[in-house]
């Protein structure tokens, strides 16, 4: 189902709550579109982190009646619907960028849909903790690194003569230097390169 602007403002005067059921049910969607965008491949830890961070913003979401969820004043319709129609206009965008293939700018546009979806979480659970976006990208770049450098050492492991990309551009740099370079063809002899 596909939202317009201004539908869910009208929504809430019957239903202040609408958002909060709705707007998780199309992250998720996201959320798994992406999912399967990436699974045959070996993710980028950014976009690594932005599934990570919609896992984030997704984990137990709250009922409508739950203990610490609030109905939010009249005041506040406004901002929250903002948010939802904001959120739509990232997921037009995120359909984009799957059609034309494109994972690093979905991962963008899900972060940005994520973003959106929090901050309606937080207008109705204002006492549950959310992390940002950075904080997530910090840990997940730390362990993307990580699991970099393993499989790395693992390859040297598994393939001890086989010269790493690093080792191949330096032997790759030396030999073009020595073809640059008219002192390596000069006889030692006559005290290097004729000038």
């Amino acid at each position: 189902m596909t939202y317009t602007i201004g539908d869910m403002r009208h929504m809430m005067d019957d239903d202040p709550k609408a958002p909060l059921r709705l707007s998780s049910a199309r992250l998720s969607t996201v959320r798994y579109v992406f999912l399967v965008h990436i699974e045959d491949g070996i993710p980028s830890a950014i976009e690594r982190a932005a599934l990570e961070y919609a896992d984030a913003i997704l984990i137990g979401w709250p009922e409508e009646d739950a203990p610490d969820v609030v109905t939010p004043p009249e005041r506040q319709y406004d901002y929250i619907s903002q948010q939802f129609d904001w959120g739509e206009e990232r997921i037009a965008q995120f359909r984009k960028w799957e059609h034309d293939d494109k994972t690093s700018d979905m991962a963008d546009s899900l972060v940005s849909i994520a973003d959106c979806i929090a901050a309606i979480r937080k207008a109705y659970q204002p006492e549950f903790l959310l992390p940002t976006f950075a904080e997530i990208r910090r840990v997940v770049e730390d362990e993307w690194n990580e699991d970099m450098d393993r499989i790395e050492a693992e390859n040297k492991e598994a393939h001890p003569h086989v010269a790493s990309d690093d080792a191949a551009d330096d032997d790759a740099d030396s030999d073009i230097r020595s073809h640059e370079d008219p002192s390596h063809d000069a006889d030692p002899a006559k005290g290097g390169a004729e000038r």
